[in-house]
């Protein structure tokens, strides 16, 4: 990174905003039994993991958790355009996704790529009920019509900016940074 970071969210306010993500959720899904959380990878997946427990603290229910690795099915790639950028994860999940409420969880929401990939990724293991999106950041810049159900905060980054989400699991610290770069770039997603 070749700019100056600002802190967006420490770890206190992390875990208070993911403490309501699940309060949320749990309130929109009475039927926790038909709810099963897939963490798009990398941070997506940690994030799905908390949720979940908190799930499980709240309602006596707690929801089972896969792992999305929807690089496969990026439409950058199909059409021949990006890079491909594999994050060493792979889709992994142990139950049914027919006729459960399924909720994709990520780190960052952006253009909205990523999460078309995981819908359609989904939608080749099953047929949900429906499909919930949870995001601890939306950064903006929005290229399909996809909004979250569930959102941390809105952080509105400019093209020059990257949303930065360093979690326990994989970074070593809860923190979220803006990090002001001298090019513009993708900047999260």
């Amino acid at each position: 990174m070749n700019g100056e970071m600002t802190v967006v969210m420490d770890g206190e306010r992390m875990a208070d905003t993911l403490r309501r993500l699940a309060r949320e959720i749990c309130a929109d899904n009475p039927d926790i039994e038909s709810l099963a959380l897939l963490g798009i990878l990398k941070r997506g997946r940690p994030l799905a993991d908390r949720l979940a427990g908190l799930i499980g603290e709240m309602s006596g229910v707690t929801p089972p958790v896969g792992s999305l690795a929807t690089t496969l099915y990026r439409d950058d790639l199909r059409a021949g355009v990006g890079q491909v950028k594999f994050d060493g994860g792979a889709t992994h999940f142990d139950f049914a996704l027919d006729d459960k409420t399924v909720v994709l969880v990520d780190d960052v929401l952006a253009a909205g790529r990523t999460i078309r990939a995981a819908m359609d990724e989904v939608m080749d293991y099953g047929r949900p009920a429906r499909i919930q999106l949870a995001c601890l950041m939306d950064r903006g810049g929005r290229e399909l019509p996809i909004q979250p159900d569930y959102l941390g905060e809105p952080v509105g980054a400019k093209p020059h900016e990257y949303v930065s989400v360093r979690m326990v699991e994989t970074d070593g610290e809860d923190v979220v940074v803006l990090e002001h770069r001298s090019t513009p770039d993708e900047g999260g997603e």
